[in-house]
C-alpha cells in the first residue's frame, strides 16, 4: 500500500497511479502468433493451445444438450434459483435501454430515420482459473439477449477433465446461450473470430479475460467487433471523516480479492482514517481464504491519497476515472452531480461494490484503466447496429441540389455535383415519374404523416 498526500487543486500523475494497461507487448506478441496459427490451422491449433494452457481438450468443444443438461442437474437448486433471481433483476434493468427505430418526414417529402436491429451473433468468453464467474456469463449474455441476438456463443476454459464448472453450464442456461464450447484463452477468441470447423464465427465477441484474452481481442478488432479491452479491476473509495473504517477496509479487499493485479484506490479528506484502516485491512486479510491474492494486490497495486479538501479529492477521483467508484462519505447522493468519470457510482454504507457484481441488475461489465472518461459499461446498445435510411422525393432533391453541388465543388468531386444534376436532365418530371409513366415508389413511401413515428 503507498500513500501519497496532495496539495490543494492537484491531481494525481501517471507515476502515481503506475496503471499497467490492459495487454503488454509481450501478451500482444504471444497473442498475435496463437491468433494467426488459428485462423491457418483452425482446431487443430485449437485442441493443440488448449492441451498446453489448460491440460485439457474435448472433442469435440461444443457441449451438447445432454452434457449441459447433465452439468445443470449438479448445480443445487439454491443456486439455480439465485441465478434465476439475478438473471430476473439483470434483464429487467436492460430491457429499459431497448431503442426503437424510427422514421420523420420533412414537408418536402424526404424521408429519414434509423433503423435499428440486433447483431446476428455474439460470443460471450467467461474466464476460468482462478474462479468460476457465472455473473460473466449473465451479465453478458442477457443483454445480448434483450437485443434480439439470435445466437449467443459462450467460450470458457474447460476443467482438467475436460468439462466446464456446473454453475457456469446453469448461468448459460438461464441466459439464454445457444452453444457453449470448453475452450479458453487467446484461441478461443480467434476461433470465435474467424471461426473453425466446429466453432462456428461470431459478428462481436464480449467478456472478460486474461491479459492474453485482451490482447486477442485487441487483434481481432475490426473483423469482429468487441466490447472493451478490459484491464485490471479497480475500485475507488471516496471517505472522510464520517467514513467507517471497517467498511471502507472490507470494501478495498473485496476488489483486490479478484486478482494480484486488480486496483485499489482509498481517497479520503481525514489523515486519521487511514492508519484505521489499514489496521482493518490487517484484520480481514488474517480471516481471508484468498489471502495470498488479496495481499499481493493490496501490497502491490493500493494508493492511498490524502487529499486537503473535498474539491481535491473529487479532482483526484475524475482524473483516475474508475471502475468502480464507491462514495462512503455523508450525503452521497449530493456529490454524484460532481462525479464526470466513473464506469459505476456506489452512494453510501449500504452499497458495496459486490451489489452491482451479482444481484442489483446494472451491468458489471465496465470499462477499466481510466477509460471511463469515454467509455461506457456494457448495454443492450452494444449488441446492436443502426442503419440510416435516407428517401429523398423530387422536391427535397430540387430543395437541396444547389447546396449539394456546392459542398461538392467545395470538395473537388465532380461526379457528387453530376450525381444530382443528372436526375434532372433525364426525363423526369416534377411528381417523380419517368417518360413511361413509372412510379417513383420511394417518394410515393415517403408521403404520409409528416411527424414521428415508431417502427
Amino acid at each position: 500500500m503507498r500513500i501519497e498526500e496532495l496539495e490543494s487543486g492537484q491531481a494525481p500523475t501517471p507515476d502515481m497511479l503506475r496503471r499497467t494497461g490492459a495487454a503488454g507487448t509481450e501478451a500482444l506478441e504471444a497473442a498475435a502468433r496463437i491468433v494467426a496459427d488459428v485462423r491457418t490451422r483452425g482446431d487443430e491449433a485449437v485442441r493443440a493451445y488448449s492441451l498446453e494452457f489448460d491440460k485439457a481438450a474435448p472433442e469435440p468443444f461444443r457441449l451438447s444438450r445432454e452434457d449441459m443438461q447433465r452439468l445443470v442437474r449438479q448445480v443445487p437448486v439454491r443456486t439455480q434459483e439465485l441465478l434465476s433471481r439475478a438473471a430476473a433483476r439483470i434483464r429487467s434493468f436492460h430491457e429499459r435501454q431497448v431503442q426503437q427505430s424510427w422514421f420523420v418526414t420533412r414537408p418536402d417529402g424526404a424521408l429519414l430515420g434509423s433503423r435499428v436491429t440486433p447483431l446476428a451473433s455474439v460470443g460471450v468468453y467467461a474466464p476460468g482459473g482462478r474462479a468460476s464467474y457465472p455473473s460473466t456469463v449473465l451479465m453478458n449474455a442477457i443483454p445480448a439477449q434483450v437485443a434480439g441476438v439470435r445466437r449467443i456463443a459462450l467460450a470458457t476454459p474447460p476443467r482438467p477433465d475436460g468439462s466446464i464448472a456446473p454453475v457456469v453450464a446453469a448461468a448459460a442456461h438461464i441466459a439464454g446461450v445457444n452453444d457453449i464450447y470448453a475452450v479458453g484463452g487467446a484461441q478461443a477468441i480467434a476461433a470465435l473470430a474467424y471461426g473453425t470447423d466446429e466453432i462456428a464465427a461470431v459478428d462481436k465477441i464480449c467478456g472478460p479475460g486474461n491479459a492474453y484474452v485482451t490482447a486477442a481481442k485487441r487483434l481481432v478488432y475490426g473483423d469482429v467487433g468487441i466490447d472493451m479491452t478490459a484491464g485490471p479491476s479497480e475500485v475507488l473509495i471516496l471517505a472522510d471523516e464520517t467514513s467507517d473504517p471497517s467498511l471502507v477496509a472490507i470494501d478495498l479487499l473485496a476488489q483486490a480479492e479478484h486478482d494480484p493485479q486488480a486496483a485499489t484506490y482509498l481517497v479520503t479528506t481525514d489523515e486519521e482514517l487511514v492508519d484505521e484502516v489499514i489496521e482493518e485491512v490487517e484484520r480481514f486479510l488474517n480471516k481471508s481464504p484468498r489471502q495470498e491474492v488479496t495481499k499481493r494486490s493490496i501490497d502491490d497495486n493500493c494508493l492511498v491519497l490524502v487529499c486537503p479538501d473535498l474539491a481535491t479529492a473529487l479532482l483526484a477521483a475524475n482524473t483516475i476515472a474508475p471502475e468502480h467508484l464507491e462514495i462512503q462519505m455523508d450525503q452521497p447522493l449530493e456529490l454524484l452531480g460532481l462525479i464526470e468519470n466513473a464506469g459505476a457510482v456506489f452512494l453510501g454504507p449500504w452499497t458495496p461494490e459486490s451489489v452491482g457484481d451479482y444481484i442489483a441488475g446494472p451491468n458489471h461489465t465496465l470499462p477499466t484503466g481510466g477509460t471511463a472518461r469515454f467509455a461506457s459499461p456494457l448495454s443492450v446498445d452494444d449488441f446492436v447496429k443502426r442503419t440510416s435510411v435516407l428517401s429523398y422525393s423530387y422536391a427535397a432533391l430540387q430543395a437541396d441540389a444547389p447546396d449539394i453541388r456546392a459542398l461538392a465543388a467545395t470538395e473537388g468531386l465532380w461526379a457528387h455535383a453530376r450525381a444530382v444534376e443528372v436526375r434532372f436532365e433525364t426525363g423526369y418530371d416534377e411528381d417523380g415519374k419517368d417518360e413511361d409513366g413509372a412510379g417513383d415508389e420511394a417518394a410515393e413511401a415517403a408521403e404520409g404523416d409528416e411527424g414521428g413515428y415508431d417502427d
